[in-house]
């Protein structure tokens, strides 16, 4: 083993200027800590002169990150140019090719591609990294693939998206519609380019796939996730949840059941006790739950230059000491396709309708629901005008086809003012 590691830097955003300062700054501890010397040889970015705050003298620079995957002076790739396709898959297909680690920040990437570069990767008998992929400075990925090895995992979940986050907690303190906190939240830089990916569930789905693969061992699965971002919610939801002792989050869950596996990413309510509940701003957090171990819970920074770069360098670190493992855990070509199974866990639901104010209106909605097999646990209605009158409903557990039935069947009741919103109550 070489006394040196040689990066080769693809992406200088915000995650690569980040590395670029550790590598720099803590030289010396670096080397401490693996017992080599870790360099830069190279880098590459879209715009070359742009003013990135960092000295790049030194490095060489490369306009195709492929040629820079595949130089003899670079032993680790680190791709942080985000995407699922395009340069950044080439570049780590290159470098794995050519015989080069990889360290990436991509979880489009891997929730896309995942199981095929893990097989290139392993066929190589190469390290591919991305603890910068899922969560930002929490190291989840390592928690799940070392410190709970012994675990059979019975159920991931948690806020996974810090923007979303940012938007439902800032609308809860400051009393703003969505549309105002998210242009108050794209105005501050806190959404993608492309803000779907943010508030779609989109980013917070590709990280809850890739912690699905390696917990349960299967092969990574995005399109099996139920998806739902948080435009719908409103700021009435977010009130009347408070009243009831709840907190709204977009939350990611997986388990596996008898049926399969379920992945689900949709805003859910959470007791306002419980550590999800009090997670404020663009914090991230995940609850790992093992056989073995129980609950697990970890909480941290989700993004910001610092931190994920930070996840980039452990990684980086785990190459330079020695340390391979199977890309998910397992070896992935063992890894099999979990049938994907859709959401039969029974769970109490909250409910939100506006009925028109007229004699018997309830007592219809009460009725539809108990057809259903839907039990009601607690009901309140509040203040309305002449036209409409807002009722809120938390249920009993119940399965969500039942739930899904008695909405259907609220249509031909004549008495509703418009669709309700159903939000499902998770225990944590």
């Amino acid at each position: 083993m070489s006394d040196q590691i040689r990066l080769g830097i693809a992406g200088l955003g915000t995650v690569g200027v980040g590395v670029v300062r550790i590598v720099r700054q803590q030289a010396a501890l670096l080397e401490a800590r693996t017992g080599r010397k870790i360099s830069i040889s190279a880098v590459s970015a879209r715009t070359r002169n742009r003013e990135r705050g960092v000295s790049l003298n030194g490095y060489d620079w490369e306009d195709d990150p492929v040629a820079l995957a595949t130089r003899d002076d670079v032993d680790v790739f680190v791709e942080l140019m985000g995407g699922s396709d395009g340069p950044a898959k080439a570049a780590t297909e290159a470098a794995l090719k050519a015989g080069k680690h990889v360290v990436t920040a991509n979880k489009a990437m891997l929730a896309i591609h995942g199981q095929a570069l893990a097989e290139l990767a392993e066929a190589q008998e190469l390290s591919l990294r991305y603890e910068a992929a899922v969560a930002g400075g929490i190291p989840v990925v390592k928690t799940l693939l070392e410190g709970l090895a012994g675990n059979g995992i019975t159920r991931v979940m948690g806020v996974m998206n810090g923007s979303c986050n940012y938007i439902l907690t800032r609308m809860e303190s400051s009393g703003q519609t969505y549309q105002d906190i998210f242009a108050e939240a794209d105005g501050l830089g806190y959404l993608e380019a492309d803000p779907q990916l943010d508030v779609g569930g989109i980013d917070a789905a590709h990280k809850l796939a890739i912690l699905s693969t390696i917990a349960f061992g299967a092969q990574v699965d995005f399109d099996g996730i139920q998806l739902e971002g948080i435009e719908r919610v409103t700021i009435e939801d977010i009130r009347a949840a408070a009243d009831m002792g709840y907190k709204i989050k977009l939350l990611g869950v997986a388990q596996k059941t008898g049926r399969g596996l379920e992945q689900r990413m949709q805003p859910c309510l959470v007791p306002e006790t419980s550590p999800l509940g009090q997670l404020d701003g663009g914090t991230n957090m995940v609850v790992l739950e093992g056989d073995a171990v129980g609950q697990i819970v970890l909480r941290g920074a989700g993004a910001g230059e610092g931190p994920t770069a930070s996840a980039v360098m452990a990684d980086v670190c785990d190459i330079a000491r020695g340390t391979r493992l199977p890309v998910f855990g397992q070896p992935a070509k063992g890894l099999v396709q979990a049938q994907s199974a859709q959401s039969k866990t029974p769970a109490p639901y909250y409910l939100r309708m506006a009925l028109v104010d007229k004699p018997g209106a309830l007592a219809k909605i009460a009725t539809v629901l108990g057809e259903a097999g839907v039990s009601i646990n607690r009901m309140r209605q509040y203040e309305h005008d002449a036209t409409s009158a807002p009722v809120l409903i938390v249920t009993h557990k119940t399965i969500p086809a039942d739930l899904h039935r008695a909405i259907a069947a609220m249509d031909g009741t004549g008495v509703m003012a418009g669709a309700p919103v159903a939000l499902r109550i998770e225990e944590v």
